[in-house]
């Protein structure tokens, strides 16, 4: 997704050091490790046992290093191997192909699988959250992660229908939903699971938090010149990191009304690019999966 304009975002130097942080199936990976020299270094993470194996494999004989770790956790990562500060870190932010078209990882709606979600394989699952949440969380989640407008009724359904037996398939889920929303507004916006899905899938892997306890913690260890590249697909985490790039780059804060600067505040980073970078058309023809994808990029500054 965003190849080439990803790894170009990164400006990768042949002796740097970089992590993508949510490696996948390695294609960003092996891109960067191809550019890299004697003395460069790349380091794959990926929480999916499944996607470890893959890179394993694909990254054989490149200057890479595969772990499985959550980026959340990557200062305590570069702490264990004595890196103190990087060139260079990338996230993708999809779900991966591999994940999406293997029915028993539960992430499709187009196919029936087991009501699972996880990434890691590890901790609670979509199943534990449909069987035992109540109606108000599990409409709060559609509504804030999913930005359903149907949240609710969805809610009540699952429940009265959980009361006869436990939900255990995304298909018993999707069809739930389907019959939950109005037949006009199936009609329209794509798949009628498509946003509980999504809600669903952030709820199990708690993908925002992380997202946001990564951009804080990981931009700490890029040294001054190093870039921070983040692929979203949907407009909460995309509004994260839009606002958490922003702050990095904000000048004086001072009121308006302040003659001259007194706060102090200078500018940590600078963006790589004046708007979001997106797919061309190219790579929509290839991969629809792309059309809601966004790149944007900083550079750390040298102190003042």
């Amino acid at each position: 997704m965003l190849l080439h304009e990803a790894v170009g975002a990164l400006a990768v130097r042949p002796d740097g050091i970089y992590i993508d942080g949510t490696a996948g199936g390695g294609g960003h990976s092996a891109r960067i490790a191809r550019q890299l020299t004697e003395g460069g270094r790349l380091l794959a993470l990926d929480k999916d046992p499944d996607a470890v194996a893959v890179l394993t494999k694909r990254l054989g004989g490149l200057s890479a290093e595969v772990f499985r770790e959550d980026f959340r956790h990557i200062p305590r990562l570069l702490d264990t191997l004595g890196i103190a500060a990087v060139d260079g870190i990338l996230l993708d932010l999809g779900v991966s192909s591999h994940q999406l078209d293997m029915a028993e990882r539960g992430f499709s709606y187009h196919m029936d699988g087991p009501l699972d979600m996880r990434m890691s394989g590890e901790g609670l699952s979509a199943r534990d959250i449909v069987n035992t949440w109540d109606e108000a969380a599990l409409s709060r989640i559609f509504w804030e992660y999913g930005e359903e407008r149907f949240s609710r009724p969805i809610a009540r359904s699952i429940v009265l229908r959980r009361e006869r037996a436990p939900l255990e398939t995304t298909g018993q889920l999707s069809e739930i939903i389907r019959e939950s929303i109005p037949a006009p507004a199936r009609r329209t916006g794509g798949h009628p699971a498509k946003r509980v899905f999504q809600a669903l899938r952030i709820a199990v892997n708690g993908e925002l938090e992380a997202l946001s306890e990564c951009l804080s913690v990981a931009f700490e260890r890029l040294r001054p010149g190093g870039r921070f590249a983040v692929i979203t697909f949907h407009s909460l985490e995309d509004r994260i990191v839009k606002q958490a790039f922003a702050s990095l780059c904000r000048g004086c804060v001072c009121p308006p009304e302040c003659p001259v600067c007194i706060c102090g505040h200078a500018p940590r980073a600078r963006a790589v690019s004046r708007k979001p970078i997106l797919p061309g058309e190219e790579e929509l023809q290839v991969n629809p999966r792309s059309h809601s994808a966004k790149l944007r990029a900083v550079e750390r500054l040298p102190e003042e």
